[in-house]
């Protein structure tokens, strides 16, 4: 059975599989967090949030027995996915490039004790300062490339199985 024929008749499994990967990803970021020793930037916290989303997302979509939802499903991991690689190359540009002054702001979690959650929200958003921090690197690639690399191979999944949920229905 070749690739393309795997995505039509397991999509449930491949939902799964993303939910898994998502969740291997997160556990990873929370083991350089908490064991290495590696402050998440502003950046890194928005990224998890995307995997989170994206987590959810398919392993909801693999619960179902639908093809609708199925569908559905693999479209918001798309989504999230491709906001999750935009933030990721915004923070691998920044990396690369990085501006005169930088500051990423304030971390996530002196933002939420300092400010209220409506004006905290915001200021995760804006990326500068230790973004632009290269504190671990795996072959080369900083854990932004990497996990635009992730996000991207998450996209490429769920746009083949959207195209083939169409193409059965077409």
């Amino acid at each position: 059975m070749n690739l393309l024929n795997w995505f039509e008749a397991a999509p449930r499994r491949v939902l799964a599989l993303l939910a898994v990967v998502c969740v291997a990803m997160l556990a990873f970021g929370l083991y350089l967090q908490h064991v290495v020793g590696l402050e998440p930037c502003p950046m890194c916290i928005v990224q998890r949030y995307a995997l989170i989303f994206v987590a959810v997302c398919a392993g909801l979509a693999a619960f179902s027995g639908r093809k609708g939802i199925q569908a559905g499903g693999a479209v918001l991991v798309l989504l999230f996915a491709g906001f999750g690689a935009f933030v990721a190359a915004r923070q691998s540009f920044l990396q690369w490039y990085p501006p005169e002054i930088a500051s990423c702001g304030r971390d996530f979690y002196g933002m939420i004790e300092t400010f209220p959650l409506k004006r905290a929200i915001p200021m995760i958003f804006k990326g500068s300062g230790d973004c632009t921090k290269i504190d671990w690197t795996f072959l080369g690639g900083s854990i932004a490339n990497w996990s635009f690399l992730c996000f991207c191979g998450i996209a490429l999944v769920a746009l083949l199985l959207i195209a083939r949920s169409r193409v059965r229905r077409g």
